[in-house]
């Protein structure tokens, strides 16, 4: 480990470069994304960085809290995309003259290398483990995946070795980085404290639970949607979020089980507030494929925020948090049954399910929250400036 990263361990006070320019650049996420936007971003912008976000929505300019959002235009399709959008975000870029940019796409890391030629300083933004992601993708031949996987981990390895910083969504991505690139360091998407805090009782919910996130087959709305058919108690399913495959919305929307689910449709903050203050507990069963093992599902730390108890699936991972923090039950995310009577248990346990959401809400306050993250965060970036 490096001078620069075990610096990062020791409490500094330094604040931001007189006039530092940072730029985040995104051809794939929305302007008002909680990780890009509503955490770094804003962070930055407090700790006295110039923060611009460059974005590929077609919603046009605007300055949003401190934070100047340009739009290079949508994209047309996924390969207008990767060729055209990528190109028109460099070249925004490039006409920003920042000090830093920060990418949040792997489609950017061409970008990236660009202006590293340039003489600028680049950190890429890992979200996801993009070759274990591939190799989820189980409607490829297995040759393909195998094929695809290596060959952007190569291009992974050689591209981000050469750029000045890596920030990573989880503790176990930021490991595999710190063997390509030693200033590698996890920006955990913990919830921001206070914004989903419960203003609502626990005694005064209604009989619902909820799954709030993007909805697909492997996230596993097939068995929950299922599960509702086998509930025994009169409990109802807020479903938030948007739909990813329109076949596997219209097969769930037969199954007896969407009687029971109220399909409420992509939320604003302040709605998934409301729908969290409601419900007795929250889902999230995702499948066990290879890139969701070792994630950090922020769905499931903002149910804890909000003082409620989590039904997740029974990784290895998810157990240790769940168990160690009291905080909810572990279930087996491909079995509707053990799914449908870990719902009936908190419905019917209400005191017992109180006291995990309490639980869960106090191991946010403590230990997983955005504050922690933000303050890594401003470190990274003062250290990476003054260097």
């Amino acid at each position: 480990m490096n001078a620069f990263m075990t610096t990062l361990k020791v409490k500094v006070d330094l604040s931001a470069p007189a006039h530092s320019r940072v730029a985040h650049l995104t051809s794939v996420h929305p302007r008002d994304d909680i990780r890009v936007f509503l955490k770094e971003c804003r962070s930055l912008a407090r700790h006295g960085y110039e923060i611009t976000l460059v974005v590929a929505d077609g919603q046009r300019d605007e300055t949003r809290e401190g934070v100047a959002i340009v739009d290079v235009g949508r994209s047309r399709g996924r390969l207008d995309r990767m060729f055209k959008t990528t190109q028109r975000v460099y070249r925004k870029a490039v006409e920003l003259d920042a000090d830093v940019y920060h990418l949040h796409d792997p489609e950017l890391l061409p970008v990236g290398l660009r202006l590293k030629s340039r003489g600028k300083k680049v950190v890429f933004d890992a979200h996801e483990d993009v070759p274990k992601q591939l190799m989820g993708k189980h409607y490829l031949h297995p040759a393909v995946r195998r094929v695809l996987s290596w060959g952007f981990a190569s291009f992974e390895r050689f591209a981000c070795s050469r750029f000045d910083g890596i920030v990573t969504a989880t503790p176990h991505i930021r490991e595999k980085f710190a063997q390509i690139n030693p200033c590698s360091l996890d920006i955990n998407n913990f919830p921001m404290i206070g914004e989903l805090e419960p203003t609502v009782s626990y005694e005064d919910k209604v009989e619902e639970v909820c799954y709030v996130g993007s909805i697909a087959q492997i996230r596993g709305v097939k068995e929950l949607v299922r599960a509702m058919e086998l509930t025994r108690t009169p409990v109802r399913l807020n479903l938030v979020g948007g739909f990813a495959e329109a076949q596997v919305e219209a097969e769930v929307m037969t199954y007896s089980g969407w009687g029971k689910v109220s399909a409420l449709g992509i939320q604003d903050r302040q709605g998934v507030r409301q729908v969290l203050e409601r419900s007795l507990a929250g889902v999230v069963t995702l499948h066990p494929i290879i890139n969701y093992l070792d994630a950090l599902p922020i769905k499931m730390f903002e149910y804890m925020s909000a003082g409620i108890p989590v039904i997740a699936s029974d990784f290895d991972l998810w157990r240790t948090i769940v168990e160690e923090n009291s905080c909810g039950l572990c279930v087996d995310p491909m079995d509707p049954s053990a799914i449908a009577s870990a719902i009936d248990y908190l419905v019917s346990n209400r005191t017992e399910a109180k006291k995990m959401g309490e639980n869960g809400r106090q191991a946010v306050l403590s230990r997983y929250n955005w504050a922690r993250e933000e303050a890594k965060l401003n470190e990274f970036y003062d250290q990476l400036l003054s260097s």
